[in-house]
């Protein structure tokens, strides 16, 4: 339950677990994290101590807001589209540290890249940071809606995989209290 303070602040903060599908839904397969998090809100009861949001490209801020903020989950899970040269579609955890060159635009706060934040949550404030990547294929040049089959047919098996580490008990067990600052 949370107190009068906690209830200050966005539920971003203030629930034990936040997954933030990222991304661009106009150019193709970008939007992975984005339809991962439309398929999980329509595929799945999300427990009550979970915040699920599609930020799409707008994570920076919230990101620095949680960084700032003496209220903050316990668990931070970023759902992404990224280019490691691997088949399309294959989906993998990732350290933050190791977030493309190319994609730190998505994460920028004047050029900071959203690594730097991610590992100062976790170092700094204890909150556990993890990344979600899906390997797209070759992303449009121009406005082009819609992920590639093999990226679309990883949503439901990746969306398997988020439900089973955030969604049952034992994932929750461990994010039952808000992180504050010190």
């Amino acid at each position: 339950m949370a107190t009068m303070e906690e209830d200050a602040f966005p539920e971003f903060c203030s629930k034990p677990v936040l997954i933030l599908g990222i991304g661009n839904v106009f150019f193709g397969d970008d939007g992975f994290g984005c339809a991962l998090t439309e398929y999980l809100e329509t595929h799945f009861d999300v427990p009550g101590s979970v915040c699920l949001l599609d930020a799409g490209t707008g994570v920076r801020n919230l990101l620095f807001t949680i960084c700032l903020s003496p209220v903050r989950p316990r668990r931070l899970l970023i759902l992404d589209a990224v280019d490691f040269g691997r088949e399309p579609g294959e989906w993998f955890e990732i350290d933050p540290a190791e977030i493309p060159v190319v994609k730190l635009d998505d994460f920028s706060m004047h050029q900071l890249p959203t690594s730097n934040m991610l590992r100062e949550l976790q170092q700094q404030t204890g909150v556990e940071v993890r990344v979600l990547a899906c390997q797209t294929g070759p992303l449009p040049a121009e406005v082009c809606p819609g992920l590639s089959e093999p990226v679309r047919r990883a949503v439901p098996e990746a969306a398997a995989w988020v439900a089973h580490e955030y969604f049952d008990a034992a994932g929750i067990a461990s994010a039952l209290e808000v992180s504050h600052a010190p």
